[in-house]
This record gives structure tokens, sequence and C-alpha cells, in this order.
């Protein structure tokens, strides 16, 4: 018998993606530039954890939702919780503000998050199992006016990465106006039953509003003259809705109604949007969200006004187009062992203000530009015995073409 032990590489888990290289680059781009846009609106970092109880989201999202029924990494740990992956972004914040007792103390909160979130589904172009998302919610503020802010602060995330994007518009109403049209549109679907599709006819029953989301082509035709909830809101909603068009109108941002434009999770009501882009294939969506008014007394908080909106970053990574920058990037290399030591405090001063790459090992000067090049400093800086004993840094500038040798206090 072989007592030939066979080894097996350990790959990813499918739908788990490493960042890495070229798209490293976009991603901690898109982070840093879209987490500026958000402070320059007054938004404040927030971090929660990504394993929560699996309550907190059946409570939140809703028992109905897919989320819940078919897509969370729920499991039952060494203490015997019950816990899962976090599978959006929102219910988190909110637990954390009650629990922390924001909705007790009062006043306006802002916050801003970016992390990994994590769905049990079916791996695709642009969906993955481990996905991250950068969002963004408001609590305390009841105003339509601030539902046009979180509008515009996210068209100018995508303005700034030169994202295409329509965008889409629609109120879901409130506890006045939806029962009554809830009551409507299942009459209106109870008819249709035997067209529509598996998925339509379960959501009949459990979470009628979801039909008019349906991707099933058929279902979409034969919801055409479904009851319109835009045509049922009571005075309060159909006042805020008007006013929220009348300010994108004023601020030039276009838009369209789609009524059958609702939001995957239960806790919203009143403003919906959805930011599109034809340049992804048919999966269009790039980012949403709306108003959720009730969800902060749903998880056991004072009644607190909210509304937000979640990207998924991975989504846009290929849209994305980065500026171009005149970021200065120094390579520092000794060219003899004695001159290492020198070259470390000088990068470390050096890196106050610039990035510095260091080679660690002496070369000669055409093995030093080849690995700038190769790491794409724009900047060569050395130092040999001569250097050394004068004080002295030689630097070529590989855009410009331009060198000199310096005082290394000058440098």
């Amino acid at each position: 018998m072989s007592n030939t032990i066979v080894k097996k590489n350990i790959q990813s888990l499918r739908g788990m993606n490493d960042i890495l290289g070229e798209e490293s680059l976009l991603f901690t781009y898109f982070i840093e530039n879209a987490a500026r846009i958000a402070k320059n609106y007054g938004f404040s970092y927030f971090e929660t954890p990504i394993l929560e109880e699996t309550a907190l989201f059946k409570r939140s999202v809703g028992e109905s939702s897919d989320i819940v029924n078919k897509e969370m990494y729920q499991f039952i740990d060494k203490g015997k919780n019950d816990v899962c992956l976090r599978p959006e972004g929102t219910a988190g914040v909110v637990r954390s503000f009650v629990e922390n007792k924001f909705d007790r103390a009062g006043g306006t909160y802002r916050w801003y998050y970016h992390g990994p979130m994590f769905r049990y589904e079916r791996p695709q172009k642009g969906r993955l199992r481990e996905f991250h998302q950068f969002g963004a919610e408001v609590f305390g503020i009841s105003s339509v006016y601030e539902d046009a802010n979180i509008i515009m602060m996210l068209k100018d995330i995508l303005d700034f990465f030169k994202i295409g994007f329509k965008l889409q518009l629609n109120s879901l109403g409130c506890q006045t106006c939806m029962p009554p049209y809830r009551e409507n549109l299942v009459k209106h679907l109870t008819n249709l039953k035997p067209e529509l599709c598996e998925d339509c006819n379960k959501r009949i029953l459990t979470n009628p509003i979801r039909v008019l989301d349906c991707k099933n082509d058929n279902c979409q035709r034969l919801l055409y003259n479904a009851p319109k909830i835009t045509n049922n809101l009571c005075e309060n909603c159909d006042t805020d809705f008007e006013k929220l068009k009348e300010i994108l109108d004023f601020n030039g941002i276009a838009y369209e109604i789609d009524t059958n434009l609702v939001r995957g999770l239960d806790y919203y009501s009143q403003t919906a949007f959805e930011f599109t882009s034809s340049e992804i294939g048919a999966q269009s969506a790039i980012a949403g969200g709306g108003r959720y008014d009730k969800l902060v007394e749903f998880l056991g908080g004072r009644e607190t006004p909210g509304i937000g909106f979640a990207i998924g970053i991975e989504r846009l990574l290929e849209l994305i187009k980065m500026n171009e920058t005149n970021e200065e990037v120094f390579y520092l290399g000794a060219l003899s062992d004695e001159a290492l030591n020198t070259l470390t405090k000088i990068a470390g001063m050096k890196r106050k203000t610039n990035k510095v790459l260091i080679e660690y090992t002496p070369r000669g000067f055409g093995k030093h530009f080849k690995l700038a090049q190769k790491q794409n400093a724009t900047i060569v800086s050395l130092i040999g015995e001569n250097e050394l004993k004068d004080g002295t840094i030689y630097t070529k500038n590989l855009i410009t073409g331009e060198e000199k040798t310096i005082k290394v206090e000058e440098f």
C-alpha cells in the first residue's frame, strides 16, 4: 500500500471571489470617493457586525421575502444561537440605532457604511454569494426634501464615476393608503392566477405587492392593467410624491415614474427609487432605496422616520472610469548596502506627503529603473556611496525625463 499523500489545492467557495489586481484598484477608488461625497453631504462612517441574530432579518426584511425564504446564510452557532451572515445593511444599522438608544435621544443622524453582504443565490455576472455594498441611512427627518437629498447624493456618486443611468421613481404609500390598495390588487391578481407564474401565485397570499416586481415577461404583460398605487395614494402621500417630483425637476434631475417599482424588502413605504444602467445587460439595477418610517418601531424602538440607499459595488466596477490623476509615486532604491538605512529613514519622512515604494535589495541603475517602471512609479530616487557621503539623492522624473541630484533635506 502506498503512503503517498495526495494534496488537493484549496480554492475559494463558489460565488465568493478575491478582490485583487486592477479590480482592487477600482474597488478602493470607489470606496474612497463615494465616502468623500457622503462626507460632503454630512454623513459619518458607521459599521455593524457581519454576523447578526436571524430574528433581526425575519422581523425587518419580512418572513415572506425571498431573502428570508431562500437566500440567507443561516446556522446555529456553538452557543445554540440562531444566527446568519447579514444579507443587507439597513437592518443592522437600525438594530444598532435602537440598541444605543438614539431613538430616545432624538435628533438627526446621517451615516454611511460599506462592507460584505451574503446571499445564497445562484452566482452570475454581477451577482455573488459574498458581495459588497456601499450604503447610507438617515434617521429623524420625515421631510421629502431629505428624500430628494439622498437621491441627489447617489446621483453625484454615479456622476463622479461617469456611470450613465436612469432614475426610476415610485411611491409605495403608507399605512393609510396601502391596505385598501393591497385589497384591490389582490382582487385583480386573483382573476389572473391561472396565467401567473408559480412565484406570483405564492406572493398573492404572502406579499401581493411583490407580484408587481416579477421578472417573468408573461407576468409583466398580464400586470399592465393592474391597479396603480400612485392612483390610490392618500392625501399626505400624494402631496409628498408631487413635492418630490417638483424638487427633482427644479434641480434638473431626470426621472421616470415606474408604478411597478417596489422594494424587495418589507420595511419600505412612500418614496422608492432605483438607478438602472443599460451598460450591464439584463440585470440593470445598480442602486436603489427608499423611505422606511416604521422600521425602527418594528425593531423595538420609538417611531423614527428613516430613508436610505445601497449600491452593489461589484456591479459597478466594470463601469467605473478612473479619473486621470497627477499623483507622484516615488521609487526609492539603494546602489550599495551602506545606503539602505538612510533610504528607510528618507522613505519614512517622504511618506508623510507622498506614496513611496522602496526596494530593499541594492541594484544597479538599469535594474532599479526597470523595477520602478514595472510598479508604475513616476519618480526614481537613488542613493549610492557618493550620494551617501555628500548627503544627496539622485532623482529622475519618468514622465518629463528631468533628472537632478539634490540635498536630502530638499528632497
